[in-house]
């Protein structure tokens, strides 16, 4: 089985379709197993579970989307070296990256196991959920070298330009889930800490899926053992690439942090609807992630090739695309939020208060149609400097003061707080836009002198 595809060559929109789909459904199996452990957990325990589950799947989800961002450095670094045709570097990539990746587990598997209860106190967890979400935290804190290793097997793929094999892989770990949540939390009635073993165990049989499938693939690049060490010029590529995402990850989930431990404040109810709805968004955002996702391989690729102006057509396929699909979106928050919400919890109030939050979220579904697309675009050209400032500026000087504004409000509604994320996506969309310019100017000064 060849593990490799060439986004080099053929229509772009026929290619851009191929290699999103397969991220999207890999996405849409992802975030489904995701919110299995609150859906379940939502039917079949009580509030105070459910409330756990929100506060620590939402750290959790900050912190994987950390590595999420870490690990792109190593899809931009094999993608262009594929693109270049130097299958070597790119196999020499692949070892740092495994390096790089294992130290992060070993510090991640730490914090979250040795600070779970000040994580849940800063977050202000209720304090009637409080030992379910340290329980949560600390549970997938010893499954963190699953979480980390799953994410590096996915960014190697996709550097690759194969989608098809993280959506085998996640669709295995969906299945082992869901059974799993309804055996622990169902069955054994063990809530929180069922839901957290639950994802455990998907995530370890996922990567081990993973591993088999790799023996049988004939790889693009050469790898050796003795390559997973700290290659000094490597290293500082991955990190020079992946750390400002990653960075820009921590602190833009910092300030979703921020919404849980603000909406956490006002009781068990509004603190197990913020969870409902962040739930709902995350399917809501997937398609605009999986172009995301497919264009920094996309470009990665096209720019070690040298063909600059086929990325920025995908670019404007990518967009005209996720925009499509984002009016969609739109409407079904904006209108029926209260039947997305019923998937997670039977709890009236509850429902009520996510639909609220949904349809500021809504207005959301539009913007991050455009702008995760652009992101995208800007990493596969190793702009992630900018990405990280992009991100920065509209989650520390947008989002954050915002939320805090909101949640001084007497009787603020989950809207009033909700309408903060798109008041930062559009601030993000205007520098992107600013930088799309500027790149521009930059490339036909380039080709003029050449």
């Amino acid at each position: 089985m060849n593990a490799s595809s060439s986004l080099t060559q053929g229509n772009i929109f026929r290619a851009l379709i191929r290699f999103s789909l397969p991220v999207l459904l890999a996405l849409v199996l992802q975030a489904l197993y995701g919110a299995v452990d609150l859906a379940v957990v939502g039917k079949f325990a009580e509030t105070t579970d459910t409330s756990g589950v929100a506060t620590g799947s939402m750290l959790l989800h900050t912190l994987t989307c950390a590595v999420t961002g870490m690990a792109m450095g190593i899809t931009v670094l094999v993608g262009e070296h594929i693109g270049r045709k130097e299958p070597e570097e790119a196999g020499r990539a692949v070892g740092t990256g495994i390096f790089l990746s294992a130290v992060m587990a070993v510090v991640l598997s730490l914090v979250l196991i040795l600070l779970a209860e000040p994580l849940a106190r800063l977050m202000q967890c209720p304090e009637e959920a409080f030992s379910k979400a340290v329980s949560y935290i600390r549970i997938c804190g010893g499954g963190a070298v699953f979480i980390i290793a799953y994410n590096l097997l996915g960014s190697i793929f996709r550097g690759l330009g194969d989608s098809r094999t993280p959506l085998i892989t996640v669709f295995i770990a969906c299945i082992v889930n869901i059974a799993g949540d309804l055996l622990l939390v169902w069955g054994f009635q063990m809530g929180a800490s069922g839901a957290a073993l639950a994802t455990v165990l998907a995530q370890a049989i996922s990567v081990v899926a993973s591993l088999i499938l790799i023996r049988r693939m004939e790889l693009p690049f050469q790898f050796h053992a003795g390559w997973i060490r700290p290659d000094p010029a490597l290293l500082s590529s991955e990190l020079r690439l992946g750390a400002p995402i990653a960075l820009q990850e921590v602190l833009v989930g910092f300030s979703f942090l921020l919404i849980q431990s603000t909406v956490n404040a006002f009781g068990v109810v509004y603190s197990a609807a913020i969870g409902v709805g962040e739930k709902v968004c995350a399917f809501l955002m997937l398609v605009p992630s999986a172009f995301g996702q497919s264009m920094s391989a996309f470009v990665a690729q096209n720019m070690g090739a040298s063909q600059p102006q086929r990325a920025k057509h995908a670019l404007r396929n990518g967009i005209a695309l996720s925009l499509t699909i984002g009016v969609c979106m739109f409407l079904l928050s904006f209108f029926r939020g209260d039947v997305l919400a019923g998937f997670f919890s039977r709890d009236l109030e509850v429902i009520a208060a996510a639909q609220s939050y949904l349809r500021a979220y809504a207005i959301d579904c539009l913007l991050t149609a455009v702008m995760f697309v652009m992101v995208g675009y800007f990493n596969g050209r190793e702009q992630t400097l900018f990405v990280m400032a992009q991100g920065l500026i509209g989650a520390l000087l947008v989002r954050t003061p915002a939320v805090l504004l909101f949640g001084q409000i007497p009787g603020v509604s989950l809207f009033q707080i909700g309408l903060a994320t798109p008041m930062s996506t559009a601030v993000q969309i205007l520098l992107c836009v600013i930088m799309y310019i500027r790149l521009e100017r930059k490339d036909k000064l380039a080709a003029s002198l050449s």
